[in-house]
């Protein structure tokens, strides 16, 4: 699966918010050397993006 486009178009919550959370998980998965972006074909910002799209990985915003 690529890049959830259409979710992307539907989504109604902060685009700033959710796109610092796929950074992140891409940071994640390329520094644990995930399976999954074998399974992925090598590309690490789409498969983030999808799990967080898709809520396969949740995240939260940490106050000071």
């Amino acid at each position: 699966m690529i890049f959830p486009l259409e979710q992307l178009v539907e989504y109604t919550g902060n685009v700033y918010e959710i796109t610092c959370a796929s950074i992140r998980r891409a940071f994640q998965l390329s520094m644990t050397r995930d399976a999954a972006i074998d399974d992925n074909g090598g590309k690490v910002v789409s498969l983030a993006a999808r799990q967080v799209f898709t809520k396969t990985v949740e995240y939260q915003i940490e106050k000071d």
